[in-house]
């Protein structure tokens, strides 16, 4: 007993030391306070409408999108993120946290149900009723089933009207209908969605700057109709003379510059035209229409000089759009809120190669361009939009799901132009935004509220980590994918299935389908299952 009494001081000291050192400072108290203080961020999603992966400078493009690159530079840019293929689907994964197939806003094979045109169940609210602390307002396209205000959005700007980007006919205010525009006047869209969100933005900067709130910006640019303000199309006269092989070379050697892909740049599929063939529409185009992306030599003066015209008004569409996101970016900061806000920029699917003539036709004798004019991109320059991936928009291929994915986030995001491979889906929005509002929901497995199938990104933000997760899914007009870990299972209609090893062929160039025959019966019984569980979760049965 002596000897222990003798060693007690030196044992109390050792312990008040320990002790001490796991107390926090007076700093970190404060800086404890702070964060348990700190207002949920601000959100902002900015949607483009068939935007290819490497249409943005700082995905390798050539075109200028100076305030999306400095966002890039400033924050974080993603390599593996997927959306559906298509824009309806997308969009309600983007606002339900669900796959579109769970909550019938896509199709399943067999069953008819779904799609454009289904409506979600009960239990597949959108993101603003989850986040009932937030102010939400939506600018631009919607193609969700019900209008923004019914479905939890406290001021909209619905742009229905998908055809007529300077004089649309339908629009919504609040859900309420509007005047169509008149032609004549110098009304663009990609501009009236900006400006209702930034005047949604000073409302809220006036009125409830004590409230976060969710910005949702979807952008129609660039999907076709290719119009665009002219002073945007002189900027790119005579870039795209050289024709969509040099223009691919180029955006390929740019992303390897940048360290964004690695691999092999995919072949150039000749044969593959647009997924749905008008060919009485293509004759209206007139004479230098192509419907396939043939090699540039083997082309016509009149055909390259009208192909190189369209890729100019594509360019000029996606810089405008950049304008217009600038001035939402000076609000935003105008407002004092951009430290503390999440700017997420991404595109609903890939590149398109539809050519077909809607709403007020095509006029072959009017400026290419401007109103009276309906041009599409078409496949030749969708494959270099979609550079350095195989097929386009609506395919399940890396060309038709790969979306840039630029986040942004001064107080939250402290890498500096850095590139995240960990793969993400559109899925992951949700639950990305719900875990940073401290909303995380309860897991549920019984059907009548499925699990949210995507993951936070959140642990991304801080360094590039792989996330443990399911497989990804895809079905979309019968094209198939199944992507788990570093392989994906993927088929266009009527074709077997292919096995790619994205690790290594990113591009999907090395099928591995012969070699690999269990991995490939492993993963179509993986996709399988997968349908069988949306048809069980939608009350339907699968065949």
């Amino acid at each position: 007993m002596a000897m222990f009494g003798s060693f007690t001081p030196r044992i109390f000291l050792i312990l008040g030391i320990l002790l001490l050192s796991l107390c926090p400072t007076a700093s970190e108290l404060n800086a404890l306070k702070a964060d348990e203080n700190r207002q949920p961020p601000n959100i902002l999603i900015i949607l483009a409408d068939d935007l290819g992966f490497s249409d943005l400078g700082c995905y390798g493009g050539e075109i200028k999108t100076p305030y999306l690159d400095q966002l890039a530079q400033q924050g974080l840019r993603y390599n593996q993120f997927y959306n559906t293929g298509r824009c309806w689907p997308t969009r309600a994964s983007i606002m339900t946290g669900y796959y579109p197939h769970q909550v019938n806003r896509d199709r399943l094979p067999g069953i008819r149900q779904g799609g454009n045109r289904g409506k979600r169940p009960a239990w597949a609210p959108l993101l603003p009723p989850r986040l009932p602390d937030y102010r939400a307002y939506h600018s631009g396209k919607w193609h969700i089933d019900g209008g923004p205000v019914a479905n939890g959005f406290h001021r909209s700007f619905w742009m229905r009207d998908h055809g007529r980007f300077f004089h649309p006919r339908t629009t919504k205010l609040d859900d309420v209908d509007q005047p169509p525009v008149s032609p004549g006047t110098d009304y663009y869209v990609t501009t009236a969605i900006a400006d209702h969100a930034v005047e949604c933005l000073k409302d809220h900067a006036q009125n409830r700057a004590g409230q976060p709130f969710l910005s949702f910006v979807t952008f129609t640019a660039p999907h076709f109709p290719l119009h665009a303000l002219p002073q945007d199309i002189a900027k790119y006269e005579g870039l795209y003379n050289e024709g969509w092989e040099v223009a691919r070379e180029q955006r390929w050697k740019r992303q390897k510059e940048l360290g964004l892909i690695e691999g092999e740049l995919s072949a150039t599929e000749r044969d593959l035209g647009p997924p749905y063939d008008f060919p009485d529409q293509i004759k209206i185009l007139g004479p230098g229409e192509v419907n396939r992306p043939q090699p540039w030599s083997e082309l016509t003066e009149t055909e390259q000089a009208f192909q190189a015209k369209k890729m100019e008004i594509h360019a000029a569409m996606v810089d405008r759009m950049d304008q217009e996101i600038g001035k939402i970016l000076k609000q935003v900061k105008g407002m004092g809120a951009w430290d503390n806000t999440l700017v997420l920029f991404l595109s609903d699917n890939g590149a398109s190669a539809e050519i077909m003539v809607r709403s007020d036709g095509h006029d072959p004798q009017a400026t290419p361009g401007s109103a009276a004019t309906h041009l599409c991109l078409g496949p030749g320059w969708s494959t270099v939009c979609n550079t350095p991936f195989r097929k386009h928009k609506t395919w399940v291929h890396e060309g038709g799901i790969a979306t840039p994915l630029i986040a942004h986030w001064p107080a939250g995001i402290q890498g500096k132009n850095q590139i995240r491979s960990s793969p993400g889906h559109v899925i992951d929005i949700v639950p990305t935004i719900l875990d940073l509002a401290g909303k995380t929901p309860e897991l549920k497995t019984d059907l009548s509220t499925p699990a949210l199938p995507g993951k936070s990104l959140v642990p991304t933000f801080d360094q590039d980590r792989q996330i443990a997760r399911d497989d990804f899914f895809w079905y979309h007009e019968g094209h198939s994918g199944l992507r788990s870990g570093d392989f994906k299972l993927v088929r266009s209609e009527g074709s077997p299935w292919e096995l790619y090893d994205l690790s290594a062929d990113r591009t999907e160039t090395d099928n591995l389908a012969a070699d690999q025959p269990e991995r490939l019966k492993e993963m179509n019984e993986r996709w399988n299952a997968r349908v069988e569980q949306f048809s069980r979760e939608r009350g339907q049965q699968a065949p």
